[in-house]
């Protein structure tokens, strides 16, 4: 038995480690550490409400849009202002387009390029894997044209992205054109283009009406396009079996419209679906490089510094649910939405790397086909966005579905500036660290009981599961 650190990991953003506790051919135990502290909670303090929207998007260049979002969802509801339909339609599109880009970005130039390693280099399907080679293949290159073309909307409807200030507690501040509802309609046709050809080779449609294991793996059988060869790749690499968590799936809940959201609020656990109990929702810092009680509510939540903390290995804190861990991200909302295809699979499986990485790139094709939806449904002379007005006093939680899961964001009024904010993103719950209980976080459970290929130093099974759950450590620690 022997201990092994790894990291920093390569294509995941921000700075990551973990220490494996491992013999010849199984990891036994996992600590996941983030080992750079931001402090950007911190930097809300005292001042005006509206500074949230300048400051929460900087936390991350690529998850700028989702933390806007829940920053200026979080602010109405201090204000008590209703958003107007042409702003809800707005900031769905704006906030759909960073998660698609996410996605392409996990899917093609994060995830794929591992099945190019060399130690892979006997399979049947190598030369098939050689398509995503970082660098060098041809996926990366067509993945990047269509991500640089679809990003063309945030300049209409945001001005620029990351860190656009377009997004407000009142809808958005750039009023959309019938003239531009073409060009929103012209880019996203070319995307679904891009998706049917390269990414499903089959219509959208076609993706979406799957409902069970059976159907997915009737179409994998007669299809040639990515997706296709990644089931291809994990079917014959026990892709679908490893990397289980075993946690309650989580959903903030999010894009919504006319009081219907897109993905639904609410849990998955032992006893099935069930709503989200918010208020029960505590940060353990047990094995964190912080001061203060061990387990804290957001609203009372200290954000404090402790470098020579005994026991402490991460700067991640531990988010829990009734004390237990949750997963968030694509699969997670899914489930809780009862998505017969992804209920079938998780019951079947639970959550695991194929099932993750299924759902995000699946996810693109639900959310193409909404944002059609929501353009069309935009009316050019209608209001855009309403001004607010906050109380001297108040607090607020709001989420966001990122790209990568829930995020949350709870504030606190006093004396009308912020004294108190506190975030906690996908990550922090998919790779938080032990809590007081000594129980672990979704990641490093999902490592437990990873086979070691012969020889390996750094396991290339490890770096599927840290890499299916794409982690934003940028996002992580505050």
């Amino acid at each position: 038995m022997s201990r092994r650190i790894i990291g920093p990991f390569s294509r995941v953003e921000g700075h990551l480690e973990i220490e494996l506790e491992r013999n010849e051919t199984t990891v036994l135990e996992a600590r996941v550490n983030s080992p750079m502290y931001r402090g950007m909670e911190s930097v809300m303090l005292n001042r005006a409400p509206l500074d949230a929207l300048i400051i929460a998007p900087r936390i991350c260049g690529i998850c700028s849009v989702s933390q806007s979002v829940a920053a200026a969802k979080a602010l109405a509801k201090l204000s008590n202002i209703p958003m107007p339909v042409n702003g809800e339609l707005s900031t769905n599109l704006i906030l759909g387009c960073e998660v698609l880009s996410n996605h392409l970005t996990h899917f093609y130039l994060f995830f794929m390029p591992d099945f190019a390693r060399d130690i892979y280099c006997d399979k049947k399907w190598f030369k098939d894997a050689l398509r995503f080679k970082a660098e060098k293949g041809p996926a990366q290159g067509q993945a990047l044209k269509a991500r640089t073309e679809l990003l063309h909307m945030m300049g209409v409807l945001a001005g620029k992205w990351p860190h656009t200030l377009t997004i407000r507690p009142g809808g958005t501040t750039q009023n959309i054109k019938t003239v531009e509802k073409l060009k929103l309609k012209t880019i996203l046709r070319r995307f679904r283009t891009f998706l049917e050809d390269t990414v499903f080779g089959t219509p959208l449609e076609d993706v979406l009406s799957l409902k069970s294991i059976q159907d997915i793996q009737h179409w994998r059988k007669n299809n040639t396009a990515d997706l296709a060869a990644f089931l291809n790749f994990s079917q014959e690499l026990d892709l679908n079996l490893i990397g289980k968590t075993n946690s309650t799936l989580l959903s903030g809940g999010g894009f919504d419209v006319r009081g219907t959201s897109l993905f639904k609020q609410g849990i998955y656990d032992a006893n099935g679906l069930g709503a989200l109990p918010v208020d029960q929702i505590s940060e353990d810092i047990s094995h964190s490089f912080m001061a203060g009680p061990t387990s804290q509510h957001p609203f009372n939540a200290i954000n404090d510094p402790f470098l020579d903390k005994e026991d402490a290995y991460s700067w991640c804190k531990a988010p829990r649910l009734h004390e237990e861990s949750c997963e968030v991200g694509a699969l997670a909302r899914h489930v809780v939405a009862g998505h017969d295809l992804f209920v079938d699979s998780y019951q079947h499986n639970s959550s695991t790397v194929e099932n993750r990485i299924f759902a995000r790139v699946w996810e693109m094709a639900l959310l193409v086909n909404h944002m059609e939806h929501w353009i069309n449904q935009i009316t050019p002379d209608d209001t855009f966005f309403e001004s607010c007005a906050f109380p001297e006093n108040g607090r607020a939680v709001a989420f966001a579905e990122a790209a990568r899961g829930t995020l949350g964001h709870w504030i606190e009024l006093e004396k009308g500036v912020i004294s108190n904010y506190q975030i906690i993103a996908p990550t922090t719950w998919n790779f938080s660290p032990r809590d007081k209980a000594g129980k672990a976080g979704p990641l490093e459970r999902a490592l437990e009981n990873t086979p070691i290929l012969k020889g390996e130093d750094d396991p290339v099974n490890v770096q599927h599961i840290v890499r299916s759950f794409d982690p934003c450590m940028a996002c992580t620690v505050h």
